[in-house]
């Protein structure tokens, strides 16, 4: 099968692409024609507090180009500002320009929620919701000014429905999904289009894992490299999607949507009324879909003004 999609004379960053998921998705792009900055500050453990390396990202920006793609290797801190800076400078610097940018980098600690300190989540933050923000911050006025972009966010499973004894992950990659769906739509005029992922892969990210039959499972099923594709497509110029969420891994990718139910409205809205026709407010059939904030409240004023009548 010859490479259909491809990446020629496309320039994209990659943080957190050292190891694991990121590394895959800085392959698959460097191995279909782009020049790929691939970010990775290395901290030697999972809770970003070990002590950082250069190899992991210089070992990978290697890789691509002793495969024949083009690669640099950076550094930076995304969770500052100037590291956000300094990366989004190499890339125009390097190449002159800015096509894609896979927010990626992060890191994972799991303690119970009345045991984990204000410092672990507030690193948490920083890496997941800051890093995410500042980089797209700094890349996003040239893309602006190109006209184009493509950029995938790296939320979780987690955020979406939950995981016990990770409350600060959660929050951290939940901040993720709100930018997403906003910065799509200040996107679309500019040609840039913003989706996210939601990943399940064996990284070194789960090998700590309290369940073992899981990790085992994981470790069987779920190789990153399953979802470095999804990651490609939603980067590449014919995906014509924005504001998205998809569910990847072991080879399955799903789409994610919020829904509301059509709900019970009423003009004299008591508690009692609410306990009377909780099964109406809670029932999932013919359920919204809303693609803005503003879709779902011309819904609310739309069944408001029915009630009155």
């Amino acid at each position: 099968m010859t490479d259909t999609f491809r990446f020629d004379d496309r320039v994209a960053i990659v943080t957190g692409a050292g190891r694991g998921i990121g590394r895959a998705h800085a392959l698959l792009l460097g191995a279909r024609g782009a020049g790929v900055i691939v970010n990775d500050l290395g901290t030697a453990t999972v809770d970003g507090t070990g002590a950082p390396t250069q190899a992991p990202a210089a070992e990978v920006a290697a890789e691509i180009e002793q495969a024949g793609g083009t690669a640099a290797a950076n550094f930076d801190d995304v969770s500052t500002e100037s590291g956000a800076n300094n990366l989004v400078a190499q890339a125009l610097d390097s190449w002159g320009q800015l096509d894609i940018l896979v927010n990626n980098a992060g890191i994972n600690s799991s303690p119970p929620f009345a045991e984990g300190s204000s410092e672990a989540f507030d690193r948490m933050m920083r890496q997941h919701a800051y890093g995410h923000f500042l980089v797209t911050r700094a890349a996003w006025p040239h893309m602006t000014a190109a006209g184009y972009g493509r950029v995938v966010h790296t939320t979780s499973g987690a955020a979406l429905y939950g995981l016990p004894q990770s409350s600060h992950y959660c929050m951290a990659k939940g901040a993720i999904i709100g930018l997403t769906k906003a910065l799509a739509l200040e996107g679309a005029a500019a040609g840039i289009r913003v989706n996210a992922v939601a990943p399940a892969a064996y990284t070194r990210m789960v090998t700590g894992m309290r369940d073992e039959a899981l990790r085992q499972q994981m470790e069987e099923l779920m190789p990153p490299h399953f979802v470095a594709p999804v990651v490609a497509w939603l980067a590449h110029e014919a995906c014509p999607v924005t504001g998205e969420i998809f569910d990847v891994g072991a080879g399955r990718t799903a789409r994610v949507f919020f829904a509301e139910s059509p709900g019970y409205c009423s003009r004299s809205l008591s508690i009692e009324e609410v306990q009377a026709n909780f099964d109406a407010i809670c029932d999932e059939s013919g359920y919204f879909v809303f693609k803005t904030g503003m879709e779902s409240a011309e819904k609310m004023a739309e069944m408001a003004t029915a009630a009155m009548r």
